[in-house]
């Protein structure tokens, strides 16, 4: 039986944010570490500091300064769901988030999902939100999951490229 679970942290940006990454919804290691992409198999943070030309921050701070400094904002796509264990196959009962803080208090010119399920709730409940604050529909990129064994590490970094791309557009 699923178990309906609280999105447990805040969201990542400051008013130089000017991409947003959503995931679906924190893994159970995320959730009892408290923090986005805990999962030391999860390869977030290792495809960020690959595609902009950096060492992979360590700890908590230093992954939030690592975003903060180069424009990016992290959340999740749902805020609450009913979820058995990390699958986000095993997701329903989604109620999204509200994206209206960081679409109010960050310039976000453009919106990426960290995989199909955080893409699928995008497209279902937030493309307007999205669409109405920054002219431009969420991109869907490959999920830096462990599960999502289909994408070796250079073929998500390949992928995510696009990511530096628009930063570097954005003058940060």
């Amino acid at each position: 039986m699923n178990k309906t679970q609280t999105h447990p942290f805040k969201p990542i940006f400051d008013q130089n944010s000017k991409i947003l990454i959503l995931g679906s919804f924190p893994s159970v290691v995320s959730r009892e570490l408290g923090f986005y992409y805990a999962n030391p198999q999860n390869r977030f943070w290792r495809v960020l500091a690959q595609i902009l030309n950096a060492p992979p921050p360590a700890s908590m701070d230093e992954k939030i300064k690592f975003l903060l400094a180069r424009g990016i904002a992290v959340y999740d796509a749902a805020i609450c769901c009913e979820i058995k264990g990390s699958s986000d196959a095993k997701m329903t009962a989604v109620v999204p988030a509200n994206l209206e803080p960081i679409f109010s208090g960050a310039r976000i010119v453009q919106v990426f999902a960290n995989g199909g399920k955080a893409h699928e709730i995008c497209e279902k409940y937030l493309k307007t939100q999205i669409l109405n604050a920054t002219g431009k529909e969420p991109v869907k990129l490959p999920s830096t999951s462990p599960a999502n064994a289909n994408f070796s590490f250079e073929r998500l970094v390949r992928e995510w490229a696009i990511v530096a791309e628009i930063l570097n557009r954005a003058e940060i």
